[in-house]
């Protein structure tokens, strides 16, 4: 019981970042966008293994169809205009549109502005889409200019495996 009371009292981390902060990674076509892992296991303790970030699509960009086996997935969009695809439903993404999926859903987001970008906060648990945006992206420094689209890995099958997504095939 004393054991208990002790662990009731203990207190978790405190993390406050800049916008430059965290890990940023440009993504590869057919997104062409950025990322920002803002905090995962990787940066602090938590109980409860999560991560949070933004995803940031140039006119046009896209997040091609997926569905994650054991995860949900929280977004919040906060700027631009585009779609949401879940379950092949449509919806407006938006400022302000918040939207749950919960595992095994298929979902995607497009851009549909031809000149603002739709940007966007996410939150997954458990963990794990972090580390794919590090595997498939390239680093990206405060303020460096968008570099040319770039092709996925050759192995982007086998990663998406390995870190939160459902196998292509088994869509």
């Amino acid at each position: 019981m004393e054991k208990q009371a002790e662990d009731l009292g203990a207190k978790g981390d405190v993390l406050i970042l800049k916008p430059e902060d965290g890990k940023n990674f440009w993504q590869p076509v057919p997104a062409n966008g950025h990322i920002s892992v803002r905090i995962s296991p990787d940066s602090v303790g938590v109980e409860t293994p999560f991560s949070l970030g933004t995803q940031t699509l140039p006119p046009q960009g896209y997040v091609r169809e997926h569905a994650h086996p054991v995860h949900d997935e929280v977004l919040h969009f906060i700027s631009g205009r585009g779609k949401a695809v879940v379950e092949g439903v449509e919806y407006v993404a938006e400022p302000g549109v918040t939207i749950f999926v919960g595992r095994n859903r298929k979902h995607m987001f497009i851009n549909t502005s031809a000149d603002q970008e739709l940007h966007w906060l996410w939150f997954i648990q458990p963990n794990g889409l972090e580390h794919f945006f590090e595997e498939i992206g390239r680093p990206m420094a405060p303020g460096e200019k968008a570099p040319e689209p770039f092709a996925r890995p050759d192995n982007v099958l086998e990663i998406e495996q390995r870190t939160a997504f459902v196998a292509a095939d088994k869509l």
